[in-house]
């Protein structure tokens, strides 16, 4: 129980700073979505039944410049399709929680994988951590969300700045596992893609999916190379 306890408060604890970030993010989703006539209900059913700030991003900004439901859905599957290699990587580390493994799939993201495979090659496995980890974001990414399609249209999420305090932190919850060349060549590659599609062509909703298929094939050619050598 003493041990139980302990996770809870190491998950908890470890998971709040991002929380906060995650919040904001969720603020700016929840203002710009009122801001393009989504009901109180949609803002907030939106988050508790999709619960992914890209995507939902993605469908605001999508459904606000009339494109159809079914483009809407596709994109957003081809957005989310990198969590299936998430779900894979940390299938060992959820192995005893064989009940809930179904309702902890639900969380699994980038900022609960980074937390979660830090835990269990640390730990080993761990579902009860993933869980608290996975709720406090799930809990911070509703009410944010809620309280910003309260505020509506006083307040400005890019004036404030609120839009950048989720990728800024998320970097920097990254940049300590930045370690081995194809790693970080894989990162290097991945802005240098996105930074180049931006300038060519700004404003582009498939830069996050094109930069995500290309950049992890400099880290695996890499890889592949040093274990050929």
């Amino acid at each position: 129980m003493d041990e139980n306890i302990e996770t809870i408060k190491t998950g908890f604890m470890e998971a709040l700073p991002l929380a906060i970030a995650i919040a904001t993010y969720g603020l700016s989703y929840g203002v710009l979505a009122n801001q393009a006539n989504f009901s109180l209900v949609g803002v907030v059913a939106m988050s508790l039944l999709v619960f992914s700030g890209s995507v939902q991003m993605v469908a605001v900004a999508m459904l606000t410049t009339g494109a159809s439901v079914a483009s809407v859905l596709f994109t957003s599957v081809l957005l989310n399709l990198r969590n299936l290699l998430y779900g894979a990587a940390l299938a060992e580390g959820l192995a005893p929680a064989k009940k809930w493994r179904w309702l902890l799939s639900f969380g699994v993201s980038d900022e609960p994988f980074v937390l979660g495979s830090s835990r269990f090659k640390k730990h080993g496995p761990d579902p009860l951590y993933f869980g608290i980890v996975i709720g406090t974001f799930y809990i911070a990414w509703a009410c944010s969300s809620f309280i910003g399609a309260l505020i509506g249209n006083q307040v400005d999420p890019q004036k404030w700045g609120l839009d950048l305090a989720f990728p800024i932190t998320f970097v920097a919850l990254l940049i300590p596992s930045l370690k081995g060349k194809p790693i970080i060549a894989t990162a290097f590659a991945g802005a240098m893609i996105a930074i180049s599609l931006e300038y060519l062509m700004p404003g582009n909703e498939f830069t996050i999916i094109i930069t995500g298929v290309l950049a992890p094939l400099v880290g695996l050619y890499l890889k592949r190379g040093a274990q050929d050598a």
